[in-house]
């Protein structure tokens, strides 16, 4: 804890004493060792889906807490290869990617079908695998921003994944292709017993005006609830840090009580929102790690893990926090994260 207290600096007091006053966390159907035989099982999930969840929440450090720890890589799409990896080129090797993940103690790796198809044979019976089915390629001129198909669902059980993951736009122009999309995919996941990830991102022009609402409480929120819709499993999100996007676009339908009983402006009441519309936590949130920005990494990404967990939610899929920087410093900050989640004295706010 004493170092936990450190990294949070004159932040601690606040994130770690804080008592939510807008959503109880009685209401919360929150993590733990029996999520899946207490929630999942409740659900229309066969057995080999709860089978693959149970898979997820029993590997590395946070194996039977009900929290999770993964390492997400398909940056080399998603950003460029040369600007996710340049700063360590080991990375351009996918079995390296694999061997982060599991020197870090994650619960899975999630990556692109390339990079995990590369290595199956070798690793998929050693950590569980999450394939990436879409991707927003960044070398089509001038960019589209548009997540398209990569891979598919079959492809990812032939390599031995037990999770197949997908991102949606929501608010841009092609999200209700990407819905349609997604939604058949995830059918299909679950007929083959594969748990499903929902990377529940926001994407629209508009939503930036005062400030960037694309990681508002309100919008993202919205965003989720329509992942859980789809049916995924666990929803990926960017951890809220404003709120208020409905009034300030003025656009959709949005209630006052929102922002006036159900969040408020502290950074674990805007993620409990966020947790609130992932069912109140009958689909997990994990919350994204964001972009490496040198020596505060690890501040950062044990705060947003506090939050997360203070929240309700289900654990931090970190990547270019880990990747970027030296394996040994990779396998520190990973494991700093999972200290939050193993460390009973970090409550539910």
């Amino acid at each position: 804890m004493n170092s936990i207290l450190e990294l949070l600096g004159e932040e601690s007091g606040s994130l770690l004493d804080h008592q939510c006053q807008t959503i109880d966390k009685s209401r919360l159907t929150l993590p733990g060792p029996d999520f899946v035989s207490r929630v999942c099982a409740n659900s229309d999930r066969n057995s080999r889906v709860l089978r693959s969840l149970e898979t997820l929440f029993a590997h590395g450090r946070l194996s039977q807490t009900g929290y999770m720890s993964i390492l997400p890589v398909d940056q080399g799409v998603e950003h460029s290869a040369g600007a996710s990896f340049a700063v360590n080129p080991d990375y351009f090797d996918p079995e390296n990617i694999v061997r982060l993940a599991i020197e870090g103690g994650c619960n899975a790796v999630a990556s692109t079908v390339g990079v995990l198809g590369a290595v199956s044979r070798k690793y998929a019976h050693r950590i569980p695998f999450l394939v990436k089915l879409n991707h927003n390629e960044l070398l089509t001129y001038p960019n589209s921003y548009d997540q398209r198909m990569f891979a598919s669902v079959k492809r990812a059980y032939d390599l031995g994944a037990v999770a197949v993951g997908a991102t949606i736009y929501f608010g841009s122009p092609e999200s209700r292709r990407q819905i349609e999309e997604v939604s058949l995919a995830f059918e299909t996941a679950h007929e083959l017993g594969l748990a499903c990830f929902l990377w529940c991102y926001l994407r629209n022009p508009a939503f930036k005006t005062d400030q960037d609402y694309h990681v508002s409480a309100d919008l993202t929120g919205q965003a989720n609830h329509l992942g859980v819709t789809l049916q995924a499993d666990i929803i990926k999100q960017k951890q809220a840090t404003n709120n208020g996007g409905y009034r300030a676009i003025q656009f959709g339908k949005t209630n006052d009580l929102v922002y006036e009983q159900l969040s408020s402006d502290h950074p674990i009441d805007l993620c409990r929102y966020q947790v609130a519309n992932c069912y109140m936590g009958r689909a997990g949130l994990i919350n994204s790690g964001g972009a490496s920005s040198g020596n505060s990494d690890l501040a950062q990404a044990v705060r947003t893990a506090v939050i997360n967990k203070r929240a309700g939610g289900m654990g931090l899929i970190s990547g270019r926090k880990a990747f970027q920087r030296p394996l040994k410093e990779g396998i520190e900050l990973l494991n700093r994260i999972q200290d939050v989640y193993l460390d009973s004295e970090i409550t539910i706010a």
